[in-house]
């Protein structure tokens, strides 16, 4: 082999050697991270743009090296640290999954509530988890949609309130443009508001438009709503109401004491109740009352409404 051979085989070794080097260093740069990181699903060049519009310290660099490691999965992926090497977060989005959680909001229930349990299903900071609600959400209640949502767990509170505040928005600006042909927020939550009394108040579906009807007849009277169910707002949402707690409680919540709609939801709606309260029924109902079939009787007089209570007190007096 002659020298200009050899000169050209170490040209090559050397160019090999400072790549392999070059890559060597780049793969082992720290990646700042979520503990769990979303990924849609897409192609791997749509993949890295979409983590780096999420602030994510990646390039068309690593859209070359995920074609050698492996196209990354959709979903939720693990990565169990704040802080990885560049190799392991190519190669943990390629390869990982995260364990995911069951987490039910029913209608009705309130944020307060709500986010105690996920605290505790999630092992998350209960007090950090209500500051990031206040800080990414402008509604004090009622911005939530009620559903089942599958969570990683590792998730940060941060993240955690961002998806459930995104998916609910997106859900019911959905439906405001369905009902309305646009979202305006002011109007809609004005029919959230009577929307979680409803919620509160029905003892089913077939109700809701019944109750939301009385609602409105009451207000057009100038009616107090007078309604127990507004009463059970925040830490209060499966507190019995009693006279004591009707007399003493100040809030905007106490329909007893405030005349119209408390300005604030009282609970998490379905969709079901807010249909409810856009199309209540028409009827001249404005008072409704427990009854033994575990709906309630709906009258439109007081004293058909006193006797009603006799029924259900007298009915219960039997049982003891």
């Amino acid at each position: 082999m002659n020298n200009k051979a050899l000169t050209i085989i170490k040209w090559i070794f050397e160019i090999v050697l400072i790549i392999t080097l070059s890559f060597m260093y780049y793969l082992n740069q720290p990646v700042q991270t979520q503990k769990v990181v979303y990924i849609s699903q897409g192609s791997i060049n749509q993949i890295i743009t979409q983590l780096k519009s999420r602030n994510y310290n990646v390039s068309k660099l690593d859209s070359l090296l995920l074609r050698i490691i492996g196209s990354p999965q959709s979903g939720w992926i693990e990565i169990g640290e704040n802080s990885i090497l560049r190799g392991d977060f190519l190669y943990k989005i390629s390869h990982a999954k995260a364990a995911l959680q069951n987490i039910t909001l029913i209608p009705g229930e309130t944020t307060y509530i709500f986010l105690k349990q996920i605290s505790h299903k999630l092992n998350l900071d209960f007090q950090t988890l209500q500051k990031e609600y206040s800080k990414q959400c402008s509604q004090k209640e009622g911005a939530l949609v009620p559903n089942t949502y599958k969570l990683p767990i590792g998730i940060s509170e941060k993240e955690l309130i961002k998806i459930f505040l995104y998916n609910s928005h997106k859900q019911m600006k959905e439906l405001s443009i369905k009902l309305f042909g646009t979202y305006n927020e002011k109007k809609w939550f004005h029919f959230v508001s009577i929307a979680s009394i409803i919620q509160k108040e029905s003892a089913n579906i077939k109700e809701m438009p019944l109750v939301s009807s009385v609602i409105y007849n009451r207000i057009k009277k100038g009616m107090r709503l007078q309604m127990d169910g507004t009463l059970n707002y925040g830490k209060y949402s499966h507190i019995k109401i009693t006279s004591k707690r009707i007399r003493e409680d100040n809030s905007i919540y106490n329909t007893y004491k405030n005349r119209g709609i408390p300005k604030v939801p009282v609970c998490n709606v379905s969709f079901d109740a807010i249909r409810a309260a856009v199309f209540p029924a028409k009827t001249n109902y404005l008072y409704f009352m427990k009854s033994k079939s575990g709906g309630h009787d709906f009258s439109c007089n007081y004293s058909t409404h006193l006797r009603n209570i006799k029924h259900v007190t007298k009915r219960n007096t039997i049982k003891k």
